[in-house]
């Protein structure tokens, strides 16, 4: 419910972030911000290699173009006509997001910008004092998980580790899950922690919406009801990274809702003894 103390709380956020905005432009008005300039740059590199290099098929033709034909075949076998290629694809693809959106910034903050961390969301300091509205959040996905989890676009879509009705789990399944989390904590890091408190001395609070446009747009090519509720996910959980100064409930909330979709996906397959709602 919106109450005086949640526009009260919004509100101070608002002064407080602008407040911090607006000294860092009188204190810096006469030079080139740099670090602002950086960060931009850095964000679509990061997106663009993020992009091509997590296609395993982008990799197999620059092999080729190298001239390492053998490694090329190797890698592309890996990837499609080896026993466990749709586990290995998924992890792949993971571990590109993870080097990209999260080891590359880190290296930018820790030896190019020369600062902490924590400065960019990464404190653990009240990343559980709004839990309240995370819980809402939960709350409010969970139907829509279940109502969505029925169409025939979630189902094709998710898990991205395809497990057939008759198989284990155990350990593939859970190894994906963890490599899963790992990729969100790279996500939050990108957009509610590098883009975000990287660029809030420059467009204070409106560096909610700056960073919200990315992160819509890498949702593009999934089910249109996902990418539409990204946008509201990117604005509360950029006000709240904002609010709280760190990621972490951001990543506990991203990471819920995709064990739910996950979980939810295999049961309208009939993995986990439901009906399976692709027949």
């Amino acid at each position: 419910m919106f109450t005086k103390r949640t526009f009260f709380t919004f509100f101070s956020t608002f002064v407080r972030t602008e407040k911090y905005s607006y000294r860092s432009l009188q204190q810096n008005l006469r030079s080139i911000d740099f670090k602002m300039i950086l960060i931009c740059v850095i964000t679509v590199f990061v997106l663009t290699f993020a992009y091509y290099f997590g296609d395993y098929k982008f990799v197999v033709s620059i092999l080729r173009d190298l001239g390492f034909i053998d490694q090329a075949q190797q890698f592309q076998r890996i990837m499609t006509t080896h026993s466990d290629a749709g586990f290995y694809r998924p992890l792949y693809w993971a571990s590109v997001v993870i080097f990209f959106y999260l080891i590359l910034p880190a290296i930018f903050i820790k030896w190019i910008f020369r600062e902490s961390f924590s400065d960019y969301g990464m404190c653990f300091k009240d990343a559980f004092k709004y839990y309240r509205l995370y819980v809402l959040m939960l709350v409010v996905m969970l139907p829509l998980v279940i109502y969505f989890s029925a169409t025939e676009s979630f189902l094709k879509m998710y898990p991205f580790y395809k497990v057939a009705p008759g198989d284990s789990l155990f350990p593939k399944f859970f190894i994906w899950e963890f490599f899963y989390f790992l990729q969100f904590i790279a996500l939050e890091f990108l957009f509610r922690g590098f883009i975000l408190h990287g660029t809030k001395h420059r467009f204070g609070f409106y560096a909610i919406f700056f960073m919200m446009v990315p992160y819509c747009m890498i949702h593009f090519g999934k089910p249109m009801p996902e990418t539409v509720a990204a946008i509201i996910a990117g604005l509360v959980l950029g006000y709240m990274s904002l609010k709280s100064r760190n990621i972490w409930m951001g990543v506990f909330v991203h990471c819920s809702v995709a064990f739910m979709m996950d979980i939810s996906a295999l049961y309208r397959k009939g993995v986990l003894g439901g009906h399976n709602d692709m027949l």
